[in-house]
């Protein structure tokens, strides 16, 4: 078959007039008719780019307005979010967690508008409410906007874990654990949500295990001695300014405000602070709590002094701090009862010599740098003698109880110590 397909196949045939027969007049019409079919092939080459181009301008016209800018959103969103913004974000990285939280179309969106917006610089580092599927810069507007952050935590100096309630007003005063439960709780499309009890809290604080709670180093021991007692982390959270995820579990918002505290407290000297009365680090913390509660900033330093002064005293000599008998009731008052003082607890400094177990409350910076430099005096008393807060010290008992009954006649104190 092979040797026959060439002798059986159709040979070509010519068509038209081989160019060498042609004459003059007809090889120019022949050029002619060349240059008018090339001629032709190139419009009908341009012509059909200027029909793709317009089709897919229109086509893109129309997509964009049957469904936006595919680079961008607009409208009033879907569903409102809670975002983070980490320390250190830049705005790509803002926009990226944006972009992934379903805020934004893109994160180029989102850097394209907060360039040479302003209110870029008012980003703070914490969480966020936002909306999904917003424009770009309606999302750099609402996290500018403070009335959107969420999980703020603010712990003024001087709480403590649980609420306290005062004798005489019945003002009760909130406890970390549950301004750490305000701060989860969030409006979410006009729902409130909160993410964890001050009793969930209670509860993690005691069960868990101390270093899952990230509790440092220095406070192991002492943290560990009280076994399940939530009290054991008195004084591990710090107060200050924090960033509480609203969606955390409780333990997890525990090991993250312990952890962050920690590391505060050694980066403003806490172990390397000279510890000249001879107290670790942990001690030192419990010291600082003492000053906040018993006294008022002027005397900071004083109260220090008079509490190591009584540590080191040769007849074993005890704290006797009112704060340390309230620390563990529910209700407090500012001179407690008999009954309050003879209650055995790790705490109570009447009855018991040193330190109290834990710190009694978060001490604020003022109060760490009067426990680790206390002033220069041999004081052994104080109290306070006027409204105004007038705090006199001495090394002299007599003294000391000349000084109560000044401050019985200024209504100061029903009893003292």
């Amino acid at each position: 078959m092979a040797e026959n397909w060439g002798r059986e196949r159709t040979e070509p045939e010519a068509v038209g007039l081989p160019r060498r027969t042609m004459s003059r007049t007809q090889r120019a019409r022949a050029r002619r008719n060349r240059r008018r079919r090339r001629n032709l092939t190139i419009l009908s080459v341009l012509a059909l780019v200027v029909v793709v181009v317009g089709a897919v301008f229109l086509g893109s016209r129309m997509l964009h307005g049957m469904f936006g800018n595919p680079n961008d959103y607009d409208g009033d969103g879907v569903k409102d979010v809670v975002v983070q913004v980490h320390s250190g974000d830049s705005t790509t990285a803002i926009g990226d967690t944006l972009k992934n939280g379903g805020v934004v179309a893109t994160a180029q969106a989102f850097v394209a508008a907060a360039a040479g917006n302003s209110a870029i610089s008012q980003i703070q580092p914490g969480f966020y409410r936002v909306r999904t599927e917003i424009s770009a810069a309606n999302a750099v507007s609402r996290l500018a906007d403070p009335q959107n952050r969420v999980g703020k935590l603010v712990i003024p100096e001087g709480r403590q874990l649980d609420d306290i309630a005062d004798v005489k007003t019945n003002a009760v005063t909130k406890g970390i654990f549950s301004l750490i439960a305000d701060a989860t709780c969030v409006d979410l499309d006009d729902h409130r949500q909160c993410g964890v009890t001050a009793a969930e809290l209670k509860a993690a604080a005691g069960a868990a295990d101390a270093r899952a709670l990230a509790v440092p180093t220095w406070a192991l021991g002492p943290v560990t001695a009280l076994g399940a007692d939530h009290r054991r982390l008195e004084g591990l959270i710090a107060p200050g300014t924090w960033n509480v995820d609203p969606s955390a579990p409780a333990q997890d918002i525990l090991s993250t405000l312990i952890g962050a505290s920690a590391t505060q407290y050694e980066q403003n000297g806490l172990l390397t602070t000279g510890n000249v009365e001879n107290l670790s680090p942990y001690q030192v913390l419990v010291v600082a709590s003492l000053v906040q509660r018993e006294s008022k900033p002027q005397d900071f330093g004083k109260v220090s002094r008079v509490i190591y002064n009584r540590l080191v005293a040769p007849d074993h000599r005890k704290l006797e701090f009112d704060s340390t008998v309230n620390y563990s009731l529910d209700r407090q008052e500012v001179a407690t009862t008999d009954a309050d003082r003879g209650r055995d607890t790790p705490w109570n400094t009447y009855l018991r010599e040193g330190l109290p177990a834990t710190p009694i409350c978060s001490p604020g910076q003022p109060a760490m740098v009067a426990a680790e430099n206390p002033e220069p005096g041999d004081w052994l008393f104080f109290v306070t003698v006027d409204m105004q807060g007038t705090t006199l010290f001495t090394r002299d008992y007599q003294q000391h109880l000349a000084n109560i009954d000044l401050a019985r006649k200024n209504g100061v104190l029903d009893s003292a110590r």
